[in-house]
C-alpha cells in the first residue's frame, strides 16, 4: 500500500543569527490532514522553524519540503497552497471585518465565500467594527477567517485563541476539528497545553533548537508518567512519617509546591491504602490522588528544564 506523501518534511533543520544557533538539526515529518502542534518555550526555536516552512527564512543547512516543494525556492507556487494566522496580522486598522475578508478574497482565484467566513468564526455582529475597535479576541478570529479565505491545503496557527474568551476559544477548537476532517493539514504553534492536548494529532517539542519529544500527546504523557503518585493535601505534612508508612526514603516524598506531593512510586493498591489509612489516622482531608498519565503541560516542562525563566 503507497504511503501519501507527507505534507510537510524537515531533515537536520539549521538556522544561524550570528553566533547564535538558533535551530540545531531538527527533523520532522508532517502527514496530509494531521494537526501538527509545535511546542517550546519561548527561544527555543519553534517560530524561526516555522518561518523557515513559510518561506520567509532561508536554511543554512538540511532539507525543508512543504506540500512537496521547497518554501524559497517554489515560493509563488507554494503561497496560495497555504494559509498563516498571525498573532497580529498587520491589517489597516481602519478597515472593517469582511472589507478585509472580501480584499483578501480578490487575491485568489477560488477564494472561499468571505460572507461565510465570517459566520463561521463568528463576527457577523461585528462586521462594521473597524479593526482597531475590535478586541483581541476578535482580531484572533478575523486573523482566523483571512487565512482561510484562500482555501488552503495548509495552515499555520500561531497562538490561535490567544486573548479569546471560553465560547471563541470553543469556537476555534471546532473549527481546527472541522478542517482536519476536511483534509486540510494543520500546524499549531500554542503556549496553551490544554489546546495542544485537544487537538493536536501529533506534538513535537522543541527546546534550545532541537527536538526533546515527539509523538501523541497520549504517548507524551504516558511515557512521562513512570513510578510516580501524586496527591494533594495540606500543606507541611510529616513527609519523612509518610515515608515510614509507605516504606520509602524520606527523599522520595516530596512537596514541591505547596500541598501538592510527590510519591517516587507506584500507586499500586497496597500504597493507595496506606496512604488514605495514615492521612484518616491524622484526620487530614485528601484533596486528589494523581497516578499514571501525566498533563501535556507537566510532560512538557519536564522535557524543557521545569519551567525556568528564559530570556
Amino acid at each position: 500500500m503507497q504511503t501519501a506523501a507527507p505534507a510537510i518534511e524537515v531533515a537536520g533543520l539549521v538556522k544561524h543569527y550570528g553566533a547564535t544557533r538558533a535551530v540545531d538539526g531538527i527533523s520532522l515529518r508532517v502527514d496530509p490532514g494531521e494537526v501538527f502542534g509545535l511546542l517550546g518555550p519561548n527561544g527555543a526555536g519553534k517560530t524561526t522553524t516555522v518561518e523557515t516552512l513559510e518561506g520567509y527564512r532561508r536554511p543554512d543547512a538540511g532539507s525543508v519540503r512543504v506540500l512537496g516543494l521547497d518554501p524559497v525556492v517554489d515560493g509563488s507556487r507554494l503561497r496560495p497552497r497555504i494559509g498563516v494566522m498571525l498573532q497580529d496580522g498587520g491589517l489597516y486598522q481602519g478597515i472593517r471585518p469582511l472589507e478585509a475578508l472580501r480584499l483578501f478574497a480578490s487575491y485568489y482565484d477560488d477564494a472561499d465565500d468571505p460572507e461565510r467566513l465570517l459566520d463561521l468564526v463568528g463576527l457577523r455582529e461585528s462586521e462594521r467594527t473597524i479593526v482597531r475597535r475590535l478586541s483581541g479576541g476578535q482580531r484572533q478570529r478575523l486573523s482566523l477567517a483571512l487565512c482561510l479565505v484562500g482555501r488552503p491545503a495548509l495552515v499555520f496557527l500561531d497562538e490561535p485563541t490567544a486573548g479569546m474568551d471560553p465560547h471563541a476559544r470553543a469556537t476555534t477548537w471546532r473549527l481546527v476539528r472541522e478542517l482536519r476532517s476536511q483534509g486540510v493539514t494543520v500546524v499549531l504553534t500554542t503556549h496553551a497545553m490544554d489546546e495542544a492536548e485537544q487537538l493536536c494529532d501529533r506534538v513535537a517539542i522543541i527546546d534550545h533548537g532541537r527536538v526533546v519529544a515527539s509523538g501523541t500527546p497520549g504517548e507524551l504523557m504516558a511515557d512521562a508518567a513512570g513510578e510516580q503518585t501524586e496527591f494533594s493535601a495540606p500543606t507541611g505534612l510529616d513527609r519523612a512519617a509518610l515515608a515510614g508508612a509507605l516504606g520509602l526514603a524520606v527523599d522520595e516524598v516530596r512537596e514541591p509546591r505547596a500541598g501538592e506531593y510527590v510519591v517516587a512510586a507506584e500507586a499500586t493498591p497496597t500504597l493507595v491504602a496506606t496512604l488514605a489509612v495514615w492521612l484518616r489516622d491524622r484526620d487530614i482531608t485528601l484533596g486528589d490522588l494523581r497516578a499514571g498519565r501525566r498533563s501535556l503541560e507537566e510532560v512538557f516542562l519536564r522535557v524543557t528544564g521545569e519551567g525556568e525563566e528564559r530570556e
